[in-house]
C-alpha cells in the first residue's frame, strides 16, 4: 500500500471517530492497515512530530532509528484536518477531470 493512502486512511479513521465516545485501535493498527510495524511506525511518528495527530507516544529506543509508537487517544490536530480536506478536494478535481476527458473526445 502506497505511504499516502496508509497517512489517508489513519487521519480519515481518527476523523471518523470523532463522532463516537470511544476510539476502536485497532482500526489504525499496522495488522489492519496491512502494513509491517516498522513503516507504520515511521509513519505514525511522521504524522506526531509534523503536527497532524496527538495522542500518540513516541518512545525513544536506544539502536533504533525510529521510535515505539504507543497510540493512546489519537486526535487530529487542525494540520490533519486540513490535510484531509486538502486530499479530499484534490481526489473530486482529479475524478472530475478524468470524467471530462472521458467524455471529450480527443482530449
Amino acid at each position: 500500500m502506497d505511504n499516502f493512502k496508509i497517512i489517508y486512511k489513519i487521519l480519515s479513521t481518527i476523523e471518523q471517530s470523532m463522532d463516537y465516545e470511544e476510539f476502536d485501535l485497532n482500526a489504525i493498527m499496522p495488522e489492519s492497515l496491512g502494513v509491517s510495524r516498522a513503516r507504520w511506525e515511521s509513519i505514525m511518528t511522521a504524522l506526531v512530530q509534523d503536527g497532524y495527530i496527538t495522542g500518540v507516544e513516541l518512545l525513544p529506543i536506544m539502536g533504533r532509528r525510529t521510535p515505539s509508537v504507543r497510540p493512546i487517544a489519537p486526535r487530529l490536530t487542525l494540520a490533519g484536518m486540513e490535510y484531509l480536506a486538502d486530499n479530499t478536494m484534490m481526489k473530486k478535481a482529479y475524478r472530475l477531470a478524468k470524467g471530462i476527458k472521458d467524455i471529450i473526445p480527443g482530449a
